[in-house]
C-alpha cells in the first residue's frame, strides 16, 4: 500500500499539488518513485518559468528508467527544489516531504477540479 495523503490533488501521471497560502508545491507521488527506483536525477524547471496545465516540466532518471514529468495546473515557477540536484534520493525517501520539486503561483485556480482526488487517485494505483 502506498501513501496517498489526502490534503493533496493527483494527476494521473503521478504528480500531486498541495497548496500553502497562494503557492501551489508540487512533486510526484509514493507510488511513482516506487515504480521508478533509485532516482539518480532530477531535471526541474527554472524560477520565472510559465507552465500550462499539462506542459511538460521536466525529468525524472532512475536506474530502471526515464520519466517526463507534467505541470498539473497552469502557473508561474516560484521556486524549484536544489537540494535535488545534489541529492535526488530525496525524491525517493520522502516524496511528499523533502523530496518536493517546485513551487508555483496559480493563474487558474479552477484548473484544481480538473485533478484527481486522494480517492480518485488511489483507485488509480490498486
Amino acid at each position: 500500500m502506498f501513501e496517498i495523503p489526502d490534503d493533496r490533488k493527483y494527476l494521473e501521471s503521478h504528480e500531486w499539488t498541495t497548496t500553502e497560502g497562494d503557492t501551489v508545491r508540487i512533486g510526484i507521488s509514493d507510488f511513482a518513485q516506487d515504480e521508478l527506483g533509485d532516482v539518480v536525477f532530477v531535471e526541474l524547471p527554472t524560477e520565472g518559468d510559465e507552465l500550462d496545465a499539462g506542459d511538460e516540466f521536466g525529468v525524472v532518471e532512475s536506474i530502471k528508467a526515464v520519466s517526463d514529468l507534467y505541470a498539473p495546473i497552469s502557473g508561474t515557477v516560484t521556486a524549484v527544489n536544489e537540494a535535488l540536484f545534489d541529492a535526488p534520493e530525496l525524491v525517493n525517501d520522502d516524496p511528499y516531504g523533502d523530496g518536493w520539486m517546485f513551487e508555483m503561483e496559480p493563474s487558474d485556480t479552477d484548473e484544481f477540479d480538473d485533478l484527481l482526488s486522494p480517492e480518485e487517485y488511489r483507485e488509480q494505483t490498486e
